[in-house]
C-alpha cells in the first residue's frame, strides 16, 4: 500500500506538468496518483496506522487535498480489508493547497500574463521554463524592462551600467543567466551565438582584465613609461605592447609581487602578477612566444598545476624556486588546499616528483615564506 510520503512525492513530480498546463490553458485534472493495490504486512495495528496517515491529508479530512476511492481486497495476512485503490486530485485548488503552493501559483499566473502580453514570442519559452518564471517571481517587472530595451536597441555598444534602463544598477549583472535565455529568444538575429560571454553575445562593452606588472629595468621604465615602474593596463593594450622585452617573470602571489622591487635590476625584464588561475588571461599574448618566461609559484599542488597550465600555452616556461632544495630549506609544516586534479601535467621529472609529494601530503610553502636574500641569490644564479 502506498504511504502518505509517497503520495506527496508523486504529487510533487506532477508540478511542472501542472505549470505547463496553466500556460497553454489546458487541464490535467482529475490527476491520479498511482497506488499500490496490494498489502503484505501482517500487523492490524500497523495497517490502521498507515491508513490513518493517508487519511490525514485527504480531502475527506481537510476539505482539500487528494480524494480516495476504496476497494475491498483480500490481503495475505489480514483477510478482507478496504484499501485505497484510487488516489486523485479532483481539481487544481485541491492540488495546490495540498502542496502549499497557492501564493506561488497566483504569482506565476500573474507573471505569465505579463510576460506573454508584452512578448507573445515568449509563450513557448514560458511553457518550457515554468520553474524559471517562479524562481524570478519578484524580478519580472525589471526583466521586462530589460527585454523591452534590447528589443528596441539590440546592439547597444554600451557598458552594462550605462544602459538607460530604470532597474537597479546591479540587476543585469546579477541576472545574466535568465536575461540571456530571454534575449536569445527575443532578438536571436542580433546575438553573437559563438560567445558564451554575456557582453560579447549581446554587443555590449566589457571591462577588460587588467594586467598588473612591474618594470625591473630602470632604463626601460624611463624610456617608455616616464620613470613609472608599476602599472596595470587593459589586456588588449598589454597584448599590443612593442617593447624590447627579453624576459617575463610571472609571480603567483600578490605579496611576493609587491616585493619584486627588491630584486636586482634586470635588463629588458617585466614581473607580472599572475593571480593564480587568472594566468589564463595571458595565453593569447603572441610576443610571449619569443622571450624567456619564468614562473614563480607557491610550492603546493596548485602552484605546480598552474605552472603546468601556463607551460601548456608557452612550452619554454621555466620554473623558479619550485624545487626540492628550496622546499627543504623553508618548509614550516603548513598545509594547503587538497587537489583533485588527475591529469598528466606539463612538468619535468624533478618537478613532477615534488608535485606528487606535495599533493599526497597536502603540503604548502608560500612564496612569502622564502627570504628575499635567498630569492635574490637564486635569481642571480638563474640569469647571470
Amino acid at each position: 500500500m502506498i504511504t502518505a510520503q509517497e503520495i506527496k512525492t508523486k504529487a510533487a513530480r506532477k508540478y511542472v506538468e501542472y505549470l505547463k498546463s496553466l500556460v497553454v490553458n489546458s487541464s490535467i485534472f482529475p490527476l491520479d496518483i498511482p497506488a499500490n493495490k496490494t498489502y503484505n504486512k501482517s500487523s492490524m495495528e500497523e495497517f490502521r496506522r498507515e491508513i490513518n496517515e493517508i487519511l490525514k491529508d485527504s480531502k475527506e479530512r481537510k476539505g482539500f487535498g487528494y480524494s480516495l476511492e476504496y476497494q475491498t481486497v483480500r490481503t495475505k495476512s489480514l483477510g478482507l480489508q478496504d484499501l485505497p485503490t484510487r488516489i486523485f486530485f479532483e481539481n487544481d485548488q485541491d492540488y495546490i493547497r495540498y502542496l502549499s503552493k497557492v501564493d506561488e501559483i497566483n504569482a506565476f499566473k500573474e507573471n505569465c500574463q505579463k510576460i506573454v502580453l508584452q512578448f507573445p514570442k515568449l509563450k513557448v519559452w514560458v511553457e518550457m521554463n515554468p520553474l524559471k518564471v517562479i524562481a524570478h517571481a519578484s524580478d519580472w517587472e525589471s526583466l521586462i524592462k530589460v527585454c523591452q530595451y534590447f528589443q528596441h536597441t539590440p546592439q547597444p555598444n554600451l557598458y552594462i551600467r550605462e544602459l538607460p534602463i530604470s532597474v537597479h544598477t546591479k540587476f543585469i549583472e546579477k541576472n545574466k543567466g535568465i536575461i540571456r535565455s530571454l534575449l536569445l529568444e527575443l532578438i536571436s538575429g542580433h546575438c553573437d551565438f559563438q560567445h558564451n560571454n554575456f557582453e560579447k553575445c549581446f554587443h555590449l562593452k566589457a571591462y577588460e582584465a587588467q594586467i598588473h606588472f612591474r618594470i625591473l629595468d630602470p632604463h626601460l621604465s624611463k624610456r617608455y613609461f616616464l620613470g613609472i615602474s608599476e602599472l596595470a593596463i587593459p589586456l588588449r593594450q598589454f597584448r599590443e605592447l612593442e617593447l624590447p622585452i627579453k624576459r617575463i617573470i610571472i609571480v603567483e602571489n600578490k605579496t611576493s609581487f609587491y616585493t619584486t622591487l627588491t630584486l636586482p635590476n634586470i635588463s629588458n625584464t617585466l614581473a607580472i602578477f599572475g593571480s593564480g588561475y587568472k594566468i589564463a588571461e595571458l595565453k593569447d599574448i603572441n610576443w610571449f612566444k619569443d622571450i624567456q618566461l619564468i614562473y614563480w609559484g607557491d610550492l603546493d599542488a596548485q602552484g605546480f598545476e598552474i605552472l603546468s597550465q601556463f607551460r601548456g600555452y608557452f612550452p619554454q616556461t621555466q620554473s623558479f624556486l619550485m624545487d626540492q632544495s628550496t622546499f627543504d630549506l623553508f618548509f614550516e609544516g603548513d598545509l594547503g588546499t587538497l587537489s583533485v586534479a588527475n591529469s598528466t601535467l606539463n612538468l619535468d621529472e624533478p618537478e613532477s616528483k615534488l608535485y606528487q609529494d606535495l599533493k599526497e601530503n597536502n603540503y604548502r610553502l608560500e612564496q612569502e615564506k622564502i627570504p628575499f636574500s635567498y630569492v635574490n641569490q637564486r635569481i642571480k644564479e638563474l640569469l647571470y
